[in-house]
């Protein structure tokens, strides 16, 4: 049997289309050829980014996402087209199926038009960290077309479908820059000196090695409290997923210097009247 012969072999063969051995090969050369691009391009994404600092690793993956489903979608278009399969045609057969489909997984196509959404609006990228509608925090790990994996403080991880990062409201720590603000309040008994709390508490944000000196932490006096005066302790840190151990951090030392000053944090106190007749 000639080589031509063995190309031209039918395998499967029916009114619409012929599938031979020439398909088959021609097929699997395309899906082959496709996934070695998408590994090149891969890599040189990783290459500019880990020689070029400036660059956005979370635009960067949105990037790389979607040139990677634009050259799936072209491959399996001219693997169809290769066995034959016209797509207009395929298409048109199955609009009632695709109608049906679209009715029963309508859901499904709302996380897949999101996640085109997130990967081209950017608004959500690589390593942000986001707050979700229900309290939760993490991590973004992964943005796919239907899903985005977040990774939790517990270091658990939650697939959350896409469509709720554009219908519900998410805070972005991360969105306009890395580092954010946060704040720790603590009182203090009436009769302290304020000048001295402020100093205190100024002296211990700047000396955390997570806490960033520009700008620089500062101290309101927030409020005549019941039992206390209040004050609040504003930092800036670019490490917002971990913000909850710099907190704990802050009010070990604050409860430490306080001691060391004499500066006292009272407990809240109830004036009682008892009458009698």
């Amino acid at each position: 049997m000639k080589f031509k012969e063995i190309l031209e072999y039918s395998l499967l063969n029916t009114d619409n289309f012929n599938v031979t051995v020439y398909n088959l090969m021609a097929t699997i050369l395309i899906v082959v050829i496709t996934r070695v691009m998408i590994g090149i391009i891969h890599k040189i994404f990783k290459r500019r980014i880990f020689t070029n600092h400036n660059i956005d690793v979370g635009k960067s993956h949105s990037i790389f996402q979607l040139i990677k489903y634009i050259l799936w979608v072209i491959a399996i278009v001219l693997s169809l087209e290769t066995i034959g399969i016209k797509i207009t045609i395929l298409l048109a057969g199955s609009a009632a199926l695709l109608v049906g489909l679209g009715l029963g997984l309508q859901q499904v196509f709302k996380d897949i038009v999101s996640g085109l959404f997130l990967l081209f609006e950017g608004n959500l990228k690589l390593n942000d960290v986001v707050e979700l509608d229900d309290g939760e925090i993490g991590k973004v790990k992964e943005i796919t077309f239907r899903t985005t994996k977040i990774e939790t403080r517990d270091n658990i991880i939650l697939v959350v479908p896409n469509s709720k990062f554009i219908d519900g409201n998410v805070i972005n720590w991360s969105h306009i820059q890395k580092r954010t603000r946060f704040y720790v309040q603590v009182g203090v008994a009436y009769g302290s000196d304020v000048r001295l709390v402020e100093n205190v508490l100024l002296d211990c944000a700047s000396n955390h090695k997570d806490i960033s000196k520009s700008p620089k932490p500062f101290v309101r006096f927030n409020d005549f409290g019941n039992s206390s005066l209040d004050f609040q302790i504003y930092f800036w840190t670019d490490r917002s997923f971990e913000v909850e151990n710099i907190k704990s951090d802050l009010r070990f030392e604050i409860d430490k210097q306080f001691r060391e000053n004499n500066i006292q944090i009272p407990f809240p106190q109830r004036d009682i009247h008892i009458r009698t007749r």
